[in-house]
């Protein structure tokens, strides 16, 4: 594949204006799937998940999950959309493998929420308002794995493998309307808008929202006006986008890359893209499809959506504190500087750090401990920090550092033995005998067997060369085991000196 020509970010900034739209598919987490009583959860052996209903075969009818129904209404009341009095389901027809009846179950022209809107805020502070034209439930398709080839695509795979899985996996597509103005801001506002969506959808605990596992995709929309023309450009789509850093640098590509085009008199194809993480480009996918060209009809087998008033209030009512909201509030309560707060959101930890404050930790040991050791495990295992281990074991463990029963160093092995599933921190403190030893008789009898090796010490000690107590404490800590607190036993040394 030839490397295409890019303008410079600036210069093209310059020339056009970037016009942003983001369609944003969010899988719910519901027990079963959508229109089915399939289970719904991820990980599960091929084609395991699935019932006729998900297969698309002859007599078998959708029934609608009302939990799904219950959590598309939340979702649109957070994102403050007009929920609709009446909404339906339409047949969106195309043929893809992955989709066995050849059409997918989703909403058209009369969507479940609409009209709407979510401030969005930049790294330094500004705020972004970003409105939503709706909100539609639909149901996700099955996986193709393509075996052979070089890519990992269809092109020049030897043959493909379908997993229909997902097929049926209750979904709500979020769909901003035209977004003007962001102009340089383009890509950072990008992966801000989907980082809110994620944050919105786990703070209503309706999806894992899990970017890598697919539950959250965004397809970016992007297309460049020349400046101060008021013309709009035609616009390219980049489709399921799976990690916000990728989401920022493909909107940041497809800008340079476009501009690099248009400013040699070249056009824009309406298509979708891919983006290809490795390369940081974006590549020709296939002539984007207008809605007539989907031909929707009613879906036949369903009856229209109608909640109640009282439902959707109730719902209302349960709505959490909004993430921008809740963000600042933290900050203020936790006294972080800007940059201490902005490592946390950064780290994807915050909810966690949240819990263990909540548990009775400090907030700066709770930031210390998941951005610090828990994050490095977490890394080097290639899983989630908040799979290791739970904010309350943190928050004991933290207690126990700042009683004095455990060093860092001490913690850290006590941390290990946690997430090994050996118990709780104060479990593995005892079965592990890893105590800081603070008995003054036992660090005094040390500390004078460690004298006895370096009889010159406490002498230049009394000369005042106090740095020579550091080859008493390194002696005795590597005689404790590393389990005596280091200041106590210099404490004790300099009185030997006395």
């Amino acid at each position: 594949m030839a490397k295409p020509d890019l303008m410079d970010f600036d210069r093209a900034l310059e020339l056009y204006e970037p016009v942003l739209g983001f369609e944003v598919h969010v899988e719910l987490n519901t027990a079963t799937k959508m229109f089915s009583d399939a289970p719904n959860y991820f990980g599960g052996e091929p084609n395991t998940n699935i019932t006729p209903v998900d297969l698309g075969l002859p007599g078998s009818l959708p029934v609608v999950n009302e939990q799904a129904i219950r959590y598309s209404i939340s979702l649109g009341l957070a994102l403050g959309c007009s929920i609709a009095e009446s909404s339906r389901f339409a047949r969106k027809n195309y043929f893809y493998p992955d989709l066995a009846k050849n059409y997918q179950i989703s909403q058209y022209d009369e969507p479940i929420a609409y009209r709407g809107s979510v401030d969005v805020e930049l790294e330094d502070g500004r705020s972004f308002t970003i409105p939503i034209e709706r909100a539609h439930m639909e149901e996700d398709a099955g996986k193709l794995t393509h075996v052979g080839g070089s890519t990992g695509r269809i092109q020049g795979a030897e043959y493909s493998l379908v997993d229909y899985n997902r097929a049926g996996v209750p979904l709500v597509e979020i769909v901003t309307d035209i977004i003007y103005g962001a102009d340089r801001d383009a890509p950072e506002l990008a992966k801000a808008y989907v980082s809110t969506i994620r944050d919105i959808v786990v703070a209503l605990g309706i999806s894992d929202a899990r970017m890598e596992r697919g539950n959250l995709r965004c397809d970016a929309n992007i297309s460049l006006s020349p400046r101060g023309s008021g013309i709009l450009g035609t616009r390219t789509e980049t489709k399921n986008v799976n990690s916000l850093r990728s989401v920022e640098r493909a909107i940041r590509y497809e800008i340079q890359r476009q501009a690099a085009i248009l400013s040699a008199g070249g056009t824009i194809t309406q298509e979708t893209r891919h983006w290809h993480e490795d390369t940081g480009r974006t590549s020709a996918g296939r002539p984007k499809s207008d809605a007539d060209d989907y031909r929707y009809f009613p879906e036949p087998d369903l009856l229209p959506v109608q909640p109640s008033t009282e439902l959707i209030e109730e719902l209302r009512a349960a709505l959490p504190e909004a993430p921008a909201l809740r963000r600042r509030r933290l900050k203020a309560e936790w006294g972080f500087t800007d940059l201490e707060f902005r490592d946390v959101v950064n780290s994807g930890l915050l909810n966690e750090l949240a819990e263990t404050v909540a548990a009775g930790a400090s907030p700066q040991a709770a930031r210390k401990w998941w951005t610090g050791e828990i994050a490095r495990l977490a890394n080097a295992a290639g899983v989630d920090s908040s799979s290791l281990v739970t904010a309350q074991q943190v928050a004991e463990l933290i207690e126990l550092v700042e009683a004095g029963t455990l060093t860092d160093r001490l913690a850290r092995q006590v941390l290990e033995g946690v997430i090994a599933g050996e118990g709780s921190p104060a479990q593995v403190v005892d079965t592990r005998g890893l105590a800081v030893v603070s008995d003054d008789t036992a660090l005094l009898a040390a500390i004078d067997e460690a004298l006895a090796a370096q009889p010159d010490v406490l002498a230049k000690i009394r000369d005042g060369k106090v740095q020579a107590a550091g080859a008493v404490i390194g002696a005795v800590m590597k005689a404790m085991r590393g389990q005596a607190d280091a200041a106590r036993v210099r404490e004790l040394v300099l009185e030997r000196a006395k």
